[in-house]
C-alpha cells in the first residue's frame, strides 16, 4: 500500500487521551461503546518477505495472462450501447480485482475482436503483443425487454481443444441486469482459473453510514455499486454482521432501553424479535454454522463475551477477566475458537480462546490492538494495531495480518490515516476496511497482501464494513 499524504486533524495527544478514556472506570452506556469505537495494534519478529501470507491467501502464484476484449453487439437495438458499456466495464473490473490475473491491456488487443468462437484467430491472441494464455469473449444483444449474453473462455495456447467455458445468460434489458450477468460470468472464470475457489463478484458488503442524518446500516455490492440503506431506525446502529446464509443481519443499536443486539430479516425486509439482555450489548458475531451468536455484554457490570443461540436463547458467559472483553470473532473454518479484544492487562490486546471460553491465549503484547477478524481458511487474523502507543509516540492505526500458529505478522497499511474494522472476503483474497486516509471515514478494499487498494464509498461517513460469507 502506498502512503497517503492525508493526515488526521486530531493530534496524537488527543488520540492518546481518547484511547486511555476507553479503559477508565466505566459509565454503563459510554464505556463499552468507546471500547468498540475507539478500539484500534503489537509485535513479534516481523519478516520482510510476505510469501507465507501470499501462500495462505492463495496469492503469489503465477498469474494467468488473460485477454478480455469488449463483448460485441449481436442485435441492432439501440439499448445495446448502454448495456454493453455496463457489462464490459463490470466484467473487466471484476477480473482485474480478482488478484489472480495478468490482464492484457486492451491497447494490445488485435483489431479483429471475436464475438463468437468461429471468429477467433488463435495465433494472433497467443502471440505478442497480446501474448495471452486465455481469452474471454462473447456478445450481448437486446431483443424486446430482454438481454442475452453469450460468453466463452478459451485456452488460446491449445487450439485443438480450446474451450474452457461456454455460458448463455438471459435477463431483463437493464443496466443492473447487465452488471449482474457480468458478475456471474466473472465468477465462473475465477472459479475455473483460480483453483476452484468461488469468486466474490456477487457478494455484498454491509456497513454503517451517516449520510442520511443517522447512523444506519447500509449495503452495497462488493465493488461499491448499488449502495442502499437497510435500516431506518433514526438512532445509532453499529457493527452489522450478516449471517452465513445471508438471510439475517445482526447489529447493535441504541434503543430506549440502551444498547441492544438487533436482528433484521433480509427475507422479510424488517426487524424481527430478539431478546433484550440488559446492560450494554455490542459487536455481534455469527458462528460459521449460523447456529450461535457471540457478542459483548455488560449485564453483570463489566463488559464480557457471551454466546447465545441464533434465536437469542441459552446465553452463556465465556469470559470473566479483569477489564472489558469486546469484539468477538469466530474461527470461520472450524467454529471451535474465538478471537476477541481485552483490556485485562491495561491497553486493549488481541486474545484467542476455545469456543467454551477455555485456553485463553494472548496474541499481541504491545501497543493498542483491536478489531480482529478471522480469515476463511482459519489461518490468519487481520486486525488494527497502533504498535507504538502513547503521547508523542510515532506510528498510526494500521492493518496487520498474523499467522495464528506462528504469531508472525506483516503490516498491510502504512500511515494512511486511521485504518480499522477489517473484514475478509469469502474467498480469502481480499479485505474490506474503514480508513480516514481520504480526509473522512470511508470504506476501502485491498488484496490480502496489502496491494490494490480501492475506495468504495465517498458520501458522508461510512464505517465498520462486514463482507458477506458468500
Amino acid at each position: 500500500m502506498t502512503k497517503s499524504n492525508v493526515k488526521s486533524g486530531m493530534s496524537r495527544n488527543t488520540i492518546g487521551l481518547r484511547r486511555v478514556a476507553v479503559f477508565s472506570p466505566i459509565d454503563r452506556i459510554k464505556a463499552p461503546l468507546l471500547v468498540l469505537m475507539g478500539l484500534l495494534m503489537f509485535g513479534f519478529p516481523c519478516f520482510a518477505q510476505q510469501d507465507w501470507i501470499r501462500t495462505g491467501t492463495g496469492l503469489g502464484v503465477e498469474k494467468v495472462r488473460l485477454a478480455v476484449p469488449d463483448f460485441k453487439p449481436s442485435t441492432p437495438d439501440p439499448k445495446n450501447i448502454d448495456l454493453l458499456k455496463a457489462f464490459n466495464d463490470t466484467l473487466w473490473n471484476d477480473l482485474d480485482n480478482a488478484g489472480i490475473f495478468d490482464l492484457v491491456s486492451k491497447s494490445f488487443n488485435p483489431l479483429e475482436v471475436p464475438g463468437q468462437p468461429s471468429e477467433i484467430k488463435f495465433e494472433v491472441w497467443s502471440s505478442p503483443p497480446a501474448n495471452a494464455s486465455m481469452l474471454a469473449f462473447g456478445n450481448l444483444g437486446v431483443g424486446g425487454n430482454s438481454v442475452t449474453v453469450q460468453g466463452w473462455l478459451y485456452d488460446v495456447k491449445n487450439p485443438t481443444s480450446p474451450q474452457v467455458l461456454g455460458k448463455q445468460y438471459t435477463d431483463t434489458a437493464t443496466t443492473d441486469s447487465a452488471r449482474l450477468i457480468a458478475h456471474k460470468f466473472a465468477d465462473e472464470i475465477i472459479f475455473r482459473l483460480g483453483g476452484g475457489i468461488q469468486g466474490v463478484a456477487e457478494s455484498k458488503i454491509y456497513f454503517v453510514s451517516s449520510r442520511a442524518g443517522h447512523k444506519e446500516i447500509w449495503a452495497m455490492d462488493y465493488d461499491g455499486s448499488n449502495q442502499h440503506p437497510i435500516t431506518h431506525l433514526g438512532s445509532i446502529s453499529l457493527s452489522p454482521r450478516i449471517s452465513p446464509d445471508g438471510s439475517r443481519l445482526a447489529f447493535s443499536s441504541l434503543t430506549k432501553t440502551g444498547w441492544e443486539i438487533m436482528m433484521y430479516s433480509l427475507e422479510l425486509g424488517r426487524s424481527v424479535t430478539f431478546p433484550r439482555f440488559g446492560g450494554t450489548n455490542l459487536s455481534p458475531a455469527w458462528s460459521p454454522d449460523g447456529t450461535k451468536l457471540a457478542f459483548s455484554g455488560s449485564r453483570t457490570g463489566e463488559s464480557e463475551i457471551y454466546v447465545v443461540d441464533s434465536s437469542g436463547g441459552n446465553p452463556k458467559r465465556l469470559t470473566a477477566g479483569k477489564g472489558p472483553d469486546v469484539s468477538p470473532t469466530w474461527n470461520r473454518k472450524t467454529g471451535a475458537q474465538l478471537a476477541f479484544v481485552s483490556g485485562r492487562t491495561g491497553l486493549p490486546q488481541i486474545y484467542t480462546m476455545e469456543a467454551d471460553g477455555t485456553n485463553v491465549q494472548r496474541m499481541t503484547d504491545q501497543g493498542y490492538a483491536v478489531s480482529p477478524t478471522w480469515s476463511p481458511n482459519g489461518q490468519f487474523l487481520a486486525f488494527s494495531w497502533m504498535r507504538k502507543y502513547g503521547p508523542g509516540m510515532p506510528g498510526a492505526n494500521d492493518l496487520y495480518l498474523m499467522d495464528i500458529a506462528s504469531k508472525q505478522w506483516v503490516q498491510l497499511s502504512h500511515d494512511g490515516g486511521r485504518n480499522d474494522f477489517p473484514s475478509w472476503s469469502p474467498d480469502g483474497r481480499h479485505i474490506v476496511f474503514q480508513s480516514s486516509r481520504s480526509g473522512s471515514e470511508q470504506i476501502w478494499t485491498m488484496l490480502a497482501d496489502g496491494t490494490k487498494v480501492q475506495q468504495l464509498t465517498f458520501t458522508g461517513n461510512n464505517t465498520q464494513p462486514n463482507w458477506s460469507w458468500k
